[in-house]
């Protein structure tokens, strides 16, 4: 399931994008869609500082939106080494490595919200592992996931989650958004072939559960009650499918929850439509079959007419580079470039 498909194979000896089937559009879509991704993907080149990284507005949260970046990148067929966006992926790479902490952590530890930036870094980094053909840089990413990971136990909370900062860092507080993003990276990480302790996964799943309130979403936190999010519960299925937890009990109310509050694409996912998207695509993706193609060629329709000239996406609080990647890498998922978002 995670090894390398001939698509990537043909992208690492082609240097050419390989874009999706897209079967259910018409051709005039198709052109549309993949002319949409090329000026979003060149408007995010183009958006990085000399030092490799990316940011959202302000200058904030450098180490998340260089990972996204860097997935959205890869995401089109590029390595390090190979393809249109070789040279802004491997300059993305070095600002991550260049982040890592003496105790594990991808960040600094002055962003009050350093586990975002945490965990997409420990996806972005394990997507380039396997393409990465330099012995001693192979050598410190791999040094580099496997300290990730032994940071990310230790900032495990009690209950089984992770807040915006460590367990010891935040007093224990925990939540759903950045729960998913930790067992994202560890998991990209295990499939890269770095040691994850087996417990701290099942911890992080127990602790899905626990936060599921009866009308299926996935709560907040576990320190608080309903409504569910239709975003975090997204991201928890995605998170669920990513574990292999396709038989999951707790999945069918998740969907129907889900179904309710997010099949009509043009709602507002209460305020936060693109990151409940970036990942109800991936479950979306996940099933296959009728179910992807209505919802890739709404989606995709949906964001050809929301970008803008430039090929950015600047809605959001955060800024474009959030967004843009966001959106890019819902675009690109019939790629299957990366190991972590493959059926």
């Amino acid at each position: 399931m995670f090894r390398f498909t001939l698509s990537i194979l043909l992208c690492v000896f082609l240097a050419v994008p390989v874009y999706g089937d897209n079967s259910k559009l018409t051709a005039e879509e198709k052109t549309q869609v993949n002319d949409c991704i090329r000026r979003g993907l060149d408007w995010l080149a183009a958006q990085q500082s000399r030092s490799g990284r990316w940011s959202a507005n302000g200058g904030q949260y450098p180490t998340a939106m260089t990972a996204l970046a860097v997935i959205a990148l890869t995401s089109e067929g590029s390595t390090t080494l190979q393809g249109k966006y070789a040279m802004q992926i491997r300059r993305g790479v070095d600002f991550l490595l260049a982040q890592s902490r003496a105790n594990g952590l991808i960040g600094s530890q002055s962003d009050q919200r350093y586990t975002y930036g945490h965990g997409y870094a420990m996806m972005a980094l394990a997507q380039v592992l396997g393409e990465e053909e330099d012995i001693e840089r192979r050598e410190e990413i791999v040094s580099t996931l496997t300290r990730a990971v032994q940071f990310t136990a230790f900032a495990q909370t009690k209950a089984g989650g992770w807040g915006y900062v460590s367990a010891k860092d935040g007093n224990d507080f925990d939540e759903g958004s950045t729960t998913i993003t930790q067992v994202q990276g560890l998991r990209a990480c295990r499939n890269a072939g770095i040691p994850v302790p087996s417990g701290t996964i099942e911890r992080a799943i127990a602790y899905i559960h626990k936060c599921r309130a009866a009308d299926g979403g996935i709560v907040y936190s576990s320190q608080s009650g309903p409504p569910g999010r239709p975003a975090i519960t997204a991201a928890a299925i995605a998170c669920l499918y990513n574990a292999g937890e396709y038989d999951d009990k707790n999945v069918p109310p998740m969907l129907e929850f889900c179904q309710k509050n997010l099949e009509d694409i043009s709602g507002s996912a209460m305020g936060f439509w693109h990151y409940a998207h970036f990942y109800y695509s991936q479950v979306k993706y996940r099933q296959g079959g009728e179910t992807w193609d209505k919802y890739y060629k709404e989606i995709a329709l949906k964001l050809v007419k929301d970008a803008s000239p430039s090929g950015a996406w600047t809605q959001g609080y955060v800024g474009g580079v959030y967004t843009t990647a966001n959106n890019l890498i819902i675009l690109q998922l019939e790629n299957g470039s990366l190991p972590i978002f493959q059926r």
